[in-house]
């Protein structure tokens, strides 16, 4: 069984988040990214919002190492997608897996014109775990809305709020399978 799951907002929050009511972090980041572009660089050059565009400052949220690594025992094939494009990103994300002990999986991205469906749709999971994207414009940021629907009924999508953690989510990836 392969369970492809997302990085940022699912299993990764940022460390000046940590103890914050999940609504506090949606009101912040959906704050900072209703800015103009032009002042959201300005934003993000002057450092002075302590989360943005810092990722290796990403730590897992609440106990997702204990939930993937129970799934990953019972012998399911784990795989993370990460929203990040550049190389240097991409490595700071599979670096901050390691540092933490998150279970062995590839760490999948989005490729030149790709989309997270795209990803999605290449590697065929059994079951999508993905956070709701509310800060950031909801299931039009999503991925298993966007694959192809004869693709979709051989794929179970798991949908969380964003940055409230997959603690609720079943231990046994049977039931997991089964999960409403």
């Amino acid at each position: 069984m392969k369970i492809l799951v997302f990085t940022e907002g699912t299993i990764l929050t940022h460390e000046s988040w940590v103890g914050l009511p999940r609504e506090e972090i949606v009101r912040q980041v959906k704050t900072v990214f209703s800015f103009p572009r032009e002042e959201l660089e300005k934003i993000l050059k002057s450092g002075s919002v302590p989360w943005l565009g810092d990722y290796a400052g990403s730590v897992p949220n609440r106990n997702c190492l204990k939930k993937i690594g129970n799934w990953k025992r019972q012998g399911a094939t784990i795989m993370y997608l990460t929203s990040r494009r550049t190389s240097e990103q991409i490595q700071i994300i599979r670096d901050v897996l390691k540092k933490y002990g998150f279970p062995e999986g590839d760490l999948l991205f989005c490729r030149g014109n790709e989309e997270y469906k795209d990803v999605a749709e290449r590697v065929m999971p059994d079951i999508i775990v993905e956070d709701d994207c509310e800060s950031i414009g909801g299931e039009k940021e999503m991925t298993y809305p966007r694959i192809r629907p004869e693709l979709k009924q051989r794929i179970k999508s798991i949908v969380v709020k964003e940055f409230g953690g997959i603690d609720n989510l079943p231990d046994s990836i049977i039931e997991l399978l089964k999960y409403q």
